[in-house]
């Protein structure tokens, strides 16, 4: 590559479309190709080639950045136009796949002589918008360098991971705790309110201590208000747990399978498309029918 990198990225959804913007922002040229077209159109207006086929915007690309929503979305929109790539452009996989559907997407770029990074990401659209992402990259040593533009543009830091796959492993590990640090969370505001407690008290309790964890006030706020702002759907979140126990193995996550029983009866009550928060609608009741009476006044107006 010489000069700046032209970018395609392909799936400008809640995740894909901050990040184009931050890779605009960092000066790269950028064409942009999603499924649902007005979801892309806010990067032509900041200077983005938007494109209405994927093979339009692979074509003379040095980095082609996918961001799409599963596995299966990923392979049927890039497999058709691998033979489009350039002889020495990089298939930059950066959507939540697993690592089944990795090896999957990593064979067929072999198969087509296409340079192939595995490099999955830690953050919600906040940290995505603010260009703030951790990127958990995996591949070979020689395309490591060829990312860093696109790396260094969507993320606050890169950590290598290893060879191709170990970064798509290390996202479930970290989804794994994310999973299970929601439902968590969902499960002692429930019973803060059980017990007739101000469950805004529990994450007073555990502020500035060593059982803080600022991802716990964002999502336990959002529980005790009732308002689930999107950040990361109910949908996805459920993907990523099939995702997780699909490679439990010999351990047992039972955190994991909680969150997605509670996931997917958030789904049911019409939450698939709120922030994963709505979990919490799994763990209690709309109306919080059968917590116990007597509780206190700040506890019913917290709710």
């Amino acid at each position: 590559m010489t000069g700046k990198p032209v970018v395609a990225v392909l799936g400008t959804g809640t995740m894909g479309l901050p990040m184009a913007l931050n890779l605009l922002g960092a000066g790269l040229p950028v064409r942009a190709w999603n499924r649902t077209a007005d979801r892309a159109r806010p990067l032509a207006e900041r200077g983005a080639e938007v494109v209405t086929e994927p093979r339009a915007a692979v074509e003379g690309a040095d980095l082609v950045v996918t961001m799409l929503a599963d596995g299966p979305a990923t392979r049927e929109t890039v497999e058709p136009v691998l033979d489009s790539f350039g002889p020495d452009a990089v298939w930059v996989q950066m959507g939540t796949i697993g690592s089944g559907w990795t090896e999957t997407l990593a064979g067929l770029a072999a198969t087509a002589g296409v340079d192939f990074a595995d490099a999955p990401v830690l953050g919600t659209r906040k940290p995505a918008e603010e260009g703030a992402l951790v990127v958990l990259g995996s591949g070979p040593e020689h395309v490591r360098q060829r990312c860093e533009p696109v790396f260094g543009a969507v993320g606050g830091r890169t950590l290598w991971a290893g060879g191709t796959g170990a970064g798509s492993r290390l996202k479930l590990v970290a989804n794994a705790w994310v999973l299970a640090l929601t439902n968590a969370t969902a499960e002692s505001v429930g019973l803060a309110r059980e017990l007739g407690l101000d469950p805004a008290l529990f994450l007073d309790a555990i502020g500035g201590g060593p059982l803080d964890v600022g991802y716990a006030h964002v999502k336990g706020e959002a529980m005790i208000s009732g308002e689930f702002p999107l950040s990361f759907a109910v949908r996805h979140a459920l993907k990523d747990a099939d995702l997780v126990l699909a490679e439990e193995g010999g351990a047992d996550l039972a955190g994991v399978r909680a969150a997605r029983r509670h996931l997917a009866a958030a789904a049911d009550a019409g939450h698939a498309d709120d922030d994963m928060a709505a979990l919490y609608r799994g763990v209690v009741s709309v109306d919080g029918a059968g917590a116990r009476q007597g509780r206190t006044a700040g506890a019913d107006d917290a709710r």
